[in-house]
């Protein structure tokens, strides 16, 4: 990975990119940790964040700023449900699915446009959910000041939404994840530090270390190996004549990746799960925001369970969106090619599909164990959310796709040049 990264810094176009994309994390860094929301007792809301899990789950995704309550608190959540929302509608009305296939490059802005619009309304309405949920850490409760943390948080979350756009179109790597990923990442120094303080006072004993590092290791490896596994499938391409020239003849194979959806369902099961407990912030004292917390909220066995559930779940919908079964047999038999044992066609398509649903169900297995027990097994040895199993995974899964992004835009680059001599 350090070798990837040493190569494409000596890369004009790449260095650009990858310092574009430095400066707008650091920026966004700076906005999460240093400018907090005005008339607001970031003292009180700390003290919550260590007594409610659903508000430290919050200031992991936000990489702390909730626990500052800066103008990125309510952070990048609101664009990705407002993506899945819309991902959704695509399927259920017939105009949006004409639109997202016909539509070309017009359409996608339009899609985009759309998108921009649901996650203004939806950060609206969680910063409104904070407002009501932390009203007593407010300096003073009039209207205009709640008014002015409102429309505050909803314009830190759209600055914050801008900033992802950018990256995902102008820097290195998906900016939604890019986003969680500085956000999770920026907390591990705070936690080693709490960590190794707790040690020393007594607090926490030494013995826990050993465990710790022990499923921290086995975590890496299971992550690694799960982004990097994938099934070949064997295609072999028919000879035929043209002119005077013998074509085809040549075998290849199709990679179909054990988890190709990557760490996307973990944050979509995630946001979506953040839904429920958002909408309890209205009613923070009544029975069934207290019942939700007992039984449902973060921390809990059925929200484990649930959080495994949509993580298999969302990983066969975005398989759904990305990989064509049909379309590749399609192609496959108008250039000649099959796969052996199989006949060209539909069967061909049929056979891809199989293998692609059995692909997605034990790689979308894999990483709900993956999301869940580790972090179960965490929480018994220490009381910190950005050593979760979960924040971890986001990190290294993250990471890897960043590092193959650039490894193949390296590639792209390398053929360019052979072209053009």
């Amino acid at each position: 990975m350090l070798e990837t990264f040493k190569n494409a810094w000596r890369i004009e176009e790449l260095r650009k990119k990858i310092l574009f994309t430095l400066l707008i994390l650091f920026l966004y860094r700076i906005g999460a940790s240093f400018i907090p929301v005005p008339g607001v007792n970031t003292a009180i809301i700390s003290e919550m964040v260590n007594s409610y899990d659903i508000l430290g789950f919050l200031n992991l995704i936000t990489g702390g700023s909730f626990e500052g309550f800066t103008i990125f608190a309510v952070g990048i959540s609101p664009h990705i449900t407002s993506s899945i929302v819309m991902q959704l509608l695509s399927f259920a009305i017939p105009s949006l699915e004409r639109l997202s296939k016909e539509g070309g490059e017009e359409g996608r802005k339009k899609i985009q446009r759309i998108t921009r619009y649901v996650s203004v309304g939806l950060a609206f309405m969680m910063s409104i959910g904070m407002v009501f949920s932390l009203r007593s850490s407010l300096l003073t409760a009039t209207f205009l000041s709640m008014a002015t943390v409102v429309c505050t948080l909803t314009a830190g979350s759209m600055i914050v939404m801008w900033m992802g756009e950018k990256i995902t179109e102008k820097g290195i790597g998906n900016g939604v994840s890019m986003i969680i990923f500085i956000g999770i990442v920026s907390r591990l120094p705070v936690t080693v530090v709490s960590l190794v303080a707790n040690i020393i006072n007594g607090t926490t004993t030494f013995w826990v270390l050993l465990p710790l590092v022990v499923i921290v290791v086995a975590l890496f490896a299971g992550i690694v190996l799960i982004d990097s596994a994938e099934r070949r499938i064997p295609v072999q391409y028919a000879k035929r004549v043209v002119g005077r020239r013998l074509y085809g003849g040549q075998s290849t194979h199709i990679p179909m990746k054990l988890n190709s959806a990557g760490v996307m369902p973990i944050i979509f099961a995630m946001t979506l799960l953040q839904v429920p407990a958002m909408i309890c912030q209205f009613w923070p004292t009544s029975s069934f925001t207290i019942w939700y917390m007992k039984w449902l909220g973060s921390g809990t066995i059925i929200y484990s369970v649930l959080f495994a559930v949509m993580i298999v779940a969302l990983g066969f919908f975005y398989n759904a969106i990305t990989f064509n079964a049909p379309e590749i047999g399609k192609n496959l038999q108008q250039n000649g090619g099959f796969i052996p044992g199989i006949r060209p066609g539909r069967p061909t398509s049929e056979y891809l599909s199989t293998i692609n649903t059995r692909l997605t169900m034990f790689g979308g297995m894999f990483l709900a164990v993956l999301a869940t027990i580790p972090s179960l097994v965490i929480g018994l040895f220490v009381d910190s959310f950005a050593l979760t199993a979960t924040g971890l995974l986001i990190s290294v899964s993250v990471a890897l796709e960043t590092t193959k992004q650039l490894e193949s835009m390296m590639l792209m680059r390398h053929y360019k040049g052979f072209l053009n001599k």
